[in-house]
């Protein structure tokens, strides 16, 4: 799997008609910058709204995954997902004149193959990747539905699918290495059993659905005039079954294509996690209402996660770095030396911790009578411990100026006051490249989130 994000090289543009609207719509594939992830934009609609692609936006399953945002809505959007994920495709702005992507042959393929002649493009970013910790597990009795996935340093698929027909049967597919997706999955086009043809119609969806776009399987014997009948529905000449037990104008492309295109489904549904994924997927009759509810387990799960792995500052035990050793490392002097002591330092992060009183010289005029710890001093004591981390990757920090660059994404979610001790976490987002460092820092006070934003800074030689 790829470390770095990547997007695609320039914009590229499909149409075609949408499989449950009908209605034909043009969608650009755009290049995005670093850490945008997912996001469709209906140019059709005034002021252009933004709908991103998360699992909190599903409004509808009906037969497909809907998202609603910003008062737009998007319908069908797991084969364009599930193309993104299969290239490893991180971050694409997605515009689109209509309310469904084209179906194009009810697969992915014909999103995958001009995203691919387009090029993708390495951007120096590491991927967020959610490595899961221990089994994660869904389950549906009354659709017999079990989704699980496990600890791998990897991202692997197996689906099962047995809906107790005898044309169908029991079918498994599997992705073990996502390089893979494109040859042996993507090209696999959704399908649907006889029965539900009319059904569907009923409802007013696969308006746009034709035999050259999905997958028929007939599920019981069928008489010559429910066949003329279906022949009208589909706005075809003649509809017969073929030996196979599908209706005919198609053939399998895989004996299993049923089951590997359940799998394309459950990969585009999981992108609405909002994070690459690492880990072994396991699914039994998994549908587009089981993969969406297994999608937010597991984004509750990260949230969770996150809460737990707040850093933890036990004063009984010795600092990585004391006050002594931060002035040997950074250039700040009293009063403008923010951090007291480093208690975690690796390859990637570093804590700092910062004990808040009343004797801080800002509290003098911010504010009598209601002291609270400015927000610019709290970014710079974040940049401080950013600092540390950036300066332990040179072999004689003492020659180095660490220059604070830029901050993005800055967000205070409660004040600090004097007697808080505030404990700083900052991890490199990307590798340091010619001197220019981007981290995430976060800020905590007794376990809760008080500020977070993301930080750019450069280490320049002092003899430079």
């Amino acid at each position: 799997m790829n470390d770095k994000q990547h997007t695609i090289k320039a914009p590229v543009t499909v149409s075609g008609i949408g499989l449950h609207t009908g209605v034909v719509s043009n969608m650009t594939f755009l290049p995005a910058p670093i850490n945008h992830g997912y996001k469709f934009q209906r140019i059709d609609l005034p002021e252009q709204p933004i709908v991103d692609a998360d699992v909190d936006n599903v409004v509808d399953l009906s037969r497909g995954t809907t998202i609603e945002q910003n008062g737009a809505r998007v319908n069908t959007v797991e084969h364009v997902l599930a193309a993104l994920v299969g290239l490893e495709i991180d971050n694409v702005l997605i515009q689109i004149d209509g309310p469904e992507p084209p179906i194009m042959d009810g697969s992915s393929i014909l999103f995958v193959k001009p995203l691919l002649e387009v090029g993708l493009e390495e951007q120096n970013a590491l991927r967020n990747f959610f490595e899961v910790p221990e089994e994660i597990m869904f389950r549906d009795g009354s659709r017999e539905t079990e989704i699980a996935i496990l600890p791998l340093d990897d991202y692997r698929v197996t689906v099962m699918v047995d809906y107790h027909s005898p044309v169908l049967g029991s079918q498994h597919a599997s992705l073990t290495d996502l390089r893979q997706f494109k040859d042996e999955i993507a090209s696999c086009r959704t399908f649907c059993f006889l029965h539900e043809l009319e059904m569907l119609f009923k409802q007013n969806l696969i308006k746009g659905g034709d035999l050259s776009n999905a997958i028929v399987v007939v599920d019981r014997v069928v008489e010559e005039n429910e066949l003329d009948y279906l022949s009208d529905l589909l706005k075809k000449p003649k509809v017969a079954v073929k030996k196979e037990g599908i209706l005919n104008n198609v053939d399998l492309r895989y004996k299993n294509e049923p089951a590997r295109h359940k799998l394309l489904d459950l990969i585009g549904d999981l992108a609405l996690v909002g994070r690459p994924l690492k880990g072994q997927i396991l699914a039994a009759r998994p549908g587009h209402a089981s993969n969406v509810a297994f999608a937010k387990k597991i984004k509750k799960y990260i949230k969770e996660s996150a809460v737990k792995n707040v850093p933890v500052y036990d004063p009984k035990k010795a600092p990585v770095m004391d006050i002594n050793r931060i002035e040997q490392t950074l250039p700040h002097r009293y009063p403008f030396l923010l951090i007291d002591k480093i208690i975690h330092l690796d390859e990637t992060t570093v804590t700092g911790v910062k004990n808040v009183t009343m004797n801080e010289s800002f509290f003098q005029g911010h504010f009598p009578g209601n002291p609270v710890m400015p927000g610019v001093i709290l970014i710079e004591a974040m940049a401080q411990t950013g600092g540390i981390y950036v300066l332990s990757t040179v072999p004689d920090p003492e020659n180095y100026w660490t220059y604070f660059m830029g901050v993005d994404k800055c967000r205070f979610r409660r004040k600090v006051v004097p007697g808080d001790t505030i404990i700083f976490k900052c991890e490199l987002l990307a590798p340091i490249k010619r001197g220019i460092a981007r981290m995430q820092g976060q800020a905590y006070v007794a376990g809760q989130l008080v500020m977070e934003a993301e930080m750019l800074a450069s280490i320049v030689r002092k003899d430079a």
